[in-house]
């Protein structure tokens, strides 16, 4: 998935592994950014007595960089403690929680902010009460009213929150990792002598599951180097986005049953910028080093982007579906461009850049002077929306099916107008396009989180 579960160590640690970045011009506000990192994948509705939460002993950032140097110039910066208010019972609440402060909720989750630049820390909010987990109709009677509470206003016109969240975003996980047998094109998988398949719609693997989300919106000009700009060829027009957690090194377990100790200086265990990047462009072998690692050193592992060992695959797994792909010999430019250094200038269009230097570097690139989609494409700039990915990323983005299409060869002509894609390319996707998703039209924008009462188990897809 985007980055769920992607790599073998932070596969074992949820509270610390980052699924999904978002970064868009909020479309209610179109003078403020909205950036939004989720944590925490694939949590069940149904999950008491003990509900996810953020990790007390992560360290969440969101970093921006807006010098073309790939370093952090900007980090939003997210702590987070856990109060217990009821020793007594081991359920997370006794009775109806109507508030944030409801004293019938017995474990309360709550989180301070920094911003940190030019060397300097400056606390934003302290001690921010997160919404509950969503459990049900007698528990949280008036979720949706319930979670707006803990939005949360900011110096300096910002508003933040913290919380559980449906899961935006949508993928066929079962049919991407069975040998890429993608249902709209399965009828083309004859490989290893087995029959085809039937073409079908996808199956949304991550719907009606839940994520814990950070989300903050702010004033264009706190990201940008310099005032707003207007033209979207300024050369502070583009920023880059990415999200870590670290981890203090050591870690002491206590005999008497009390939270563990961690000390030390901070390690990076999770990273994110443009989806399905270290999930499928990055080796087994390097998943979690890549995990470590500053964007501003992916030039080691920009070998995996230049030759895609998916590309070589659609060859293998569906033999014939893409001549033309298949007789491509030269390094990936236009995935280059898409996600280690941004779109350069004209390349699109005269107006269009996502470019933010020759730096390689996997971030999230969002050029803050386009402004939103009157009617967005879900397929972004592929389909013609320059407002949308890789253009930053909004949450109703398919981002699968634009970087499957990518791979498959749809970006080629970008930069090399020799190559003629494969017709297959057009069938090229795992079959969904966000259908069904229920999302707020405005900040946090993503939707109110599943229920355990109304979806209790993961069977409850099939109806």
């Amino acid at each position: 998935m985007s980055s769920h579960r992607e790599a073998p160590e932070i596969s074992k640690d949820p509270v610390a592994d980052s699924t999904d970045l978002y970064a868009f011009v909020s479309p209610e506000n179109p003078g403020m950014v909205t950036i939004i990192a989720n944590y925490v994948p694939l949590e069940g509705p149904a999950a008491g007595p003990n509900f996810y939460e953020f990790g007390e002993d992560v360290l969440y950032d969101i970093n921006v960089s807006n010098a073309g140097n790939a370093e952090a110039d900007i980090t939003y910066r997210f702590r987070f403690t856990s109060e217990v208010t009821v020793p007594g019972t081991f359920l997370y609440n006794v009775g109806p929680i109507e508030s944030l402060d409801s004293k019938y909720w017995n474990r309360k989750q709550f989180f301070s902010v920094e911003r940190v630049a030019g060397g300097k820390v400056e606390t934003l909010a302290r001690k921010l009460p997160c919404p509950p987990c969503n459990i049900g109709p007698l528990s949280t009677p008036d979720y949706p009213k319930l979670a707006g509470k803990a939005v949360h206003a900011l110096p300096g016109r910002r508003r933040v929150f913290a919380g559980q969240r449906a899961d935006a975003f949508y993928v066929d996980l079962g049919a991407i990792f069975d040998l890429g047998d993608l249902r709209p094109i399965a009828n083309l998988h004859n490989t290893f002598g087995l029959p085809a398949l039937k073409a079908t719609k996808g199956v949304n693997t991550t719907r009606f599951l839940n994520v814990h989300s950070i989300a903050i919106e702010v004033p264009i000009a706190d990201l940008t180097a310099g005032p707003a700009p207007s033209d979207p060829t300024a050369k502070n027009a583009v920023i880059g986005v990415w999200t870590t957690a670290s981890r203090q090194r050591a870690r002491v377990l206590r005999a008497n049953g009390e939270p563990s100790i961690t000390t030390g200086p901070w390690t990076q265990v999770s990273r994110l910028g443009n989806p399905l990047v270290n999930e499928v462009l990055v080796p087994m072998a390097k998943k979690d080093y890549w995990n470590s690692q500053p964007p501003s050193g992916d030039s080691r592992f920009a070998g995996g982007i230049a030759m895609p060992e998916l590309a070589g695959l659609l060859n293998v797994l569906y033999p014939g579906a893409f001549p033309n792909l298949a007789a491509y010999s030269k390094p990936r430019a236009d995935l280059e461009a898409i996600l280690l250094t941004g779109i350069p200038p004209g390349v699109v269009g005269p107006s269009f850049s996502t470019f933010t230097g020759t730096t390689q570097a996997d971030m999230l690139r969002l050029n803050v002077a386009i402004e939103p989609a009157a009617k967005p494409n879900a397929l972004g700039v592929v389909g013609g929306d320059v407002a949308g990915f890789p253009n930053g990323r909004r949450v109703t983005d398919d981002v699968v099916s634009i970087e499957l299409a990518a791979v498959a060869g749809a970006t080629i002509p970008l930069v090399d107008k020799s190559f003629t894609p494969d017709k297959a390319i057009a069938a090229v996707s795992d079959g969904l396009d966000g259908t069904g998703l229920e999302l707020l039209h405005d900040f946090p924008y993503l939707g109110v989180p599943y229920s355990g009462y109304d979806y209790p188990t993961a069977a409850s897809q099939a109806g």
